[in-house]
């Protein structure tokens, strides 16, 4: 069996990421079509004032639908209320639930200025794809993380 081709960063407020790292929270959702196969690696950036890496999890899947839809599906799984939920939707005309598996949270937090010191990286504003430089970055970066990071790392720069 094929590993994963690519992982997704993902942006995330520290409290989404620390109930996605405890297992409370299964489904992140998203304004916009994300599109990305089942067991795709997620690793969770913590925005500020934490600016870190703190985790990673898998996609199990994902669903895209009118944003209705997907509060219908995910609302329980979620970790948002139905006003936090409505008002970040505002406007939007679908949505993506991603439902995450396996949550692993990084030994140490890999800071933002880590992953700087050998050059620019950017956290995205929502979620982007992972270059094979950002994940030569990554594990650079993080020497602490853990296992599971580097077992994921060495994955994908293998493929």
């Amino acid at each position: 069996m094929r590993g994963p081709e690519r992982a997704m960063l993902l942006s995330v407020h520290p409290r989404f990421a620390t109930a996605i790292l405890a297992g409370t929270k299964t489904v992140e959702v998203r304004r916009q079509r994300v599109a990305a196969p089942p067991s795709t690696p997620v690793f969770l950036y913590a925005t500020a004032p934490t600016m870190a890496l703190v985790g990673m999890a898998r996609i199990a899947s994902i669903q895209v639908a009118s944003p209705r839809e997907v509060w219908s599906a995910s609302r329980k799984s979620a970790g948002i209320s139905r006003r936090e939920y409505d008002e970040y939707m505002s406007g939007a005309t679908q949505a993506s639930g991603l439902t995450l598996e396996d949550p692993v949270t990084f030994e140490e937090p890999v800071p933002l200025a880590a992953l700087r010191a050998s050059g620019p990286f950017h956290p995205p504003q929502s979620y982007r794809y992972l270059t094979g430089e950002d994940l030569r970055k990554v594990t650079i970066a993080a020497p602490g993380a853990g296992a599971a990071l580097h077992g994921v790392l060495r994955e994908l720069v293998s493929v």
